[in-house]
């Protein structure tokens, strides 16, 4: 079930925790890995903060997501990251979509879709295949500043080819 940005004090909940999403991509840009950032939220507190780190780990798993999800299984003290939200700059891969509906996550609010790899609508979702939880997936929340600093990264990219 994917839906837009909902009421005012969800929306400002929403783009609270998606400005710490983006903070933890703008750790990921300067580091020179693709920017995004990903927090987990459970009953209004942060337990989880990541950004990617594939290049400084030399782990092709170590997206935000992925990270973020052994944080906050490690402070909840279980496997199951029920009743959390988790806020991610860039909606997820299929890596990263997949580990967080076996987390039983409850909500995932994205901001930049990703038409190459994006698994909650954009090229799949995950959502409509016969798995035994579903997401409840909020798109677009602050779209645009996510979406900007996967653009001046890439674009930095291609200058310095």
């Amino acid at each position: 079930m994917i839906r837009n940005s909902g009421k005012s004090s969800t929306q400002d909940t929403d783009k609270h925790y998606m400005a710490e999403a983006l903070k933890e991509a703008c750790e990921a840009f300067d580091a020179d890995e693709v920017p995004v950032g990903a927090v987990i939220v459970h009953n209004n507190r942060l337990i989880a903060k990541a950004h990617n780190q594939i290049k400084m780990l030399k782990d092709p798993t170590a997206h935000a997501e992925m990270i973020a999800i052994t944080q906050a299984a490690s402070s909840l003290g279980n496997e199951r990251l029920l009743d959390t939200t988790v806020y991610v700059t860039t909606e997820p891969c299929a890596m990263c979509a997949g580990a967080l509906i076996l987390a039983r996550v409850k909500r995932v609010v994205f901001g930049a879709s990703d038409a190459k790899t994006g698994a909650f609508g954009s090229v799949m979702d995950l959502n409509k295949l016969k798995l035994n939880h579903k997401i409840s997936v909020t798109k677009g929340v602050l779209g645009d500043e996510c979406a900007a600093v996967l653009k001046e990264f890439f674009r930095n990219k291609r200058q310095k080819v």
